[in-house]
């Protein structure tokens, strides 16, 4: 059963409402954790004072054992209870995020504006990326691959195969959307190159840098320091005297070696510290991708390596582990105390150095697998939140057939919605129209559904049945400065793009909205015209929209190879109404002149003779 938008939001509202009484919960039993620690800190004085106070000195050491093991219970469920809140913060910005992406349209995650290119070949003229646009929209990946692979299928189209495949496996996902909340909160509040960082490491500087730990010499003299540490103290505390000596010269060897391959450690260390509750967040993500059944053939590929005798998501938990205790030599005092009884650094390096040998490459795979699934789950999101979307038909066939299409970045309350479709063989289709009617929303919404359905996407339409087009637009043409580049010489490089690209693309599709208007109205007219015939002599679908009433005439010279379609106005009482549904023929009604009125400028033709 498809649930409706409303019974959406409220299912987010309620998560939200859920996580907030959790993490309020978990504050309390925190501050009680806290106030339990300084209770056992004063009973563990209180103890000791008393002890000294009546001289059963030897109880001393049995009575501070008590509080201390208790504290370190204490401390044990305070981390638990940490990672718990932790959790539930993501959890709820993955929720609340939802709630206002429903509600205003504003999404928190990364609006990939950095992927914005004035010389793609729809991009900017469809909003694709950027602000308040459709990858700004859609997009809920936080890392850089998996914002890049998000980009990439935004622009340009996949083969029909592979369309078949994605829209398979986003429907998947979206029957899983529970779990990919849960997917996403694991991989929030992390900086999002610090998987790559991980994964560039992993492949490219770590074997050169472990290269330190391979010695036989020191790998056995590291496995027998706990040992000789202890033997040495209990000697001190039942001889004294000159085996505390050799204690000491055994420690200040122990600092020598930490401090002599100092550099050496920490290139090591670099890349991961911190790391170790993301990639503990991590292998729990992959432990879900690992046990869930997949059906859908373009997810199965995420996963072609052999079987692996220990899971990923096991492996990645272990290299958290090792992490973790890496990261206790940025506490000064610990760190020291360890490296000297335990050559901790060591230790650390060394199991790093034998989890590297086995795990990395099946890491490093891992990490951009997550990513994979990070930009499937953007569709899925997309796809559960509007249930009104449909899949289209892919066709290898010429072809363009929609029913009801709209804009899916406008609200479903403002959205109109039109039908449309090709002829069996190109046009060239002229929408006239009155300013502000309708005329570049309807491009636009031509355009921006294609572009979902190439990318395996659902549209935002009620049926649609498309064969793959490679876009080209001219609509948004502006000046540089910088380039010293005027409007109509823009306008000419982006004709020229357009030309080269109906010359040599296999499936071009032109959109063009009000072509030359960098020009006087009879070059516009006359380059306008030579345009669209040489779009009928390439045999290239075209969709021009235009004010030139003259450009809709050519359909009598060129019956079948061009239609005229437009948007029209109503005119009520001196007021404008707008319907901004698309009718067949030329336009007949403008409103140039009544949209000047109502700023002041009037004007009557026959004073202007005068």
């Amino acid at each position: 059963m498809v649930k409706s938008k409303d019974s959406i939001l409220k299912d987010y509202q309620n998560n939200v409402a859920t996580q907030e009484a959790l993490i309020k919960e978990l504050n309390k039993t925190l501050n009680n954790i806290s106030l339990s620690r300084l209770g056992l800190f004063i009973i563990e004085i209180l103890l000791v004072s008393i002890t000294i106070y009546f001289g059963y000195h030897w109880l001393i050491g049995i009575l501070m054992c008590i509080p201390i093991l208790c504290f370190m219970v204490v401390l044990k469920r305070q981390a638990v209870r940490e990672n718990e809140l932790n959790y539930a913060e993501k959890l709820l910005f993955v929720f609340q995020n939802e709630v206002i992406l429903i509600l205003t349209g504003k999404n928190k995650y990364k609006e990939g504006k950095h992927f914005e290119d004035e010389y793609h070949p729809y991009a900017s003229d469809l909003d694709i990326y950027g602000h308040s646009s459709l990858y700004a929209f859609i997009n809920r990946s936080n890392t850089v691959n998996g914002m890049k692979l998000l980009a990439d299928s935004l622009g340009k189209p996949a083969v029909p195969a592979v369309i078949i495949e994605r829209q398979e496996a986003i429907s998947e996902l979206t029957s899983h959307i529970d779990q990919t909340f849960h997917f996403r909160a694991g991989l929030q509040n992390h900086k999002p190159e610090q998987l790559e960082i991980i994964s560039h490491k992993l492949a490219h500087q770590m074997p050169e840098q472990l290269k330190f730990t391979h010695h036989s010499l020191l790998r056995l003299y590291t496995a027998a320091v706990p040992f000789i540490s202890l033997a040495l103290i209990i000697l001190g505390m039942v001889y004294g005297g000159l085996v505390w000596e050799v204690l000491g010269f055994y420690a200040f060897v122990n600092v020598a070696l930490t401090f002599g391959f100092g550099k050496k450690i920490n290139l090591v260390h670099s890349g991961f510290s911190g790391s170790a509750s993301l990639l503990n967040a991590i292998s729990g993500t992959v432990k879900w991708t690992e046990e869930l059944k997949w059906e859908s053939k373009y997810i199965k590929g995420f996963f072609t390596e052999k079987t692996l005798t220990v899971p990923l998501s096991t492996q990645i938990k272990k290299l958290s582990g090792i992490i973790n205790a890496f990261d206790v030599r940025l506490n000064m005092v610990v760190g020291t105390l360890f490296n000297v009884f335990l050559l901790w650094d060591f230790r650390c390096a060394i199991q790093l150095d034998k989890w590297f040998v086995n795990s990395s490459d099946q890491l490093i795979r891992g990490l951009y697998t997550i990513s994979q699934f990070e930009e499937l789950i953007s569709f899925a999101t997309f796809s559960h939140n509007e249930p009104e979307l449909t899949f289209p038909v892919i066709t290898d066939t010429f072809h363009f057939e929609a029913k009801e299409m709209g804009h899916p970045l406008i609200a479903e309350s403002k959205r109109i919605v039109n039908d449309y479709n090709f002829e069996n063989q190109p046009t060239v289709d002229i929408v006239t129209g009155s300013n502000m009617a309708g005329k570049s929303t309807f491009l636009r919404t031509a355009g921006i559904n294609m572009v979902l359905a190439f990318s395996g996407a659902p549209v935002c339409a009620k049926y649609m049945k498309v064969s793959i087009f490679e876009i080209l637009t001219y609509m948004r043409i502006k000046d540089s400065l910088n380039d010293q580049t005027s409007t109509f010489k823009a306008e000419l490089n982006r004709l020229k793009m357009i030309l080269e690209g109906v010359s040599t693309l296999a499936h071009p599709l032109v959109l063009i909205d009000e072509m030359l208007r960098g020009t006087n109205s009879k070059d516009k007219y006359l380059g306008s015209m030579v345009f669209i015939q040489q779009m009928i002599h390439k045999k290239t679908p075209t969709l021009f929209a235009t004010h030139d009433l003259q450009l809709s005439e050519m359909i009598e010279k060129y019956a079948g190879l061009v239609r005229n379609y437009h948007f029209d106005i109503q005119l009520t009482e001196g007021e404008m109404n707008f319907d901004y549904k698309l009718k067949e023929g030329a336009c007949k009604t403008f409103n140039a002149a009544l949209l000047l009125k109502e700023i002041g400028l009037n004007f009557n033709p026959d004073e202007l003779d005068s």
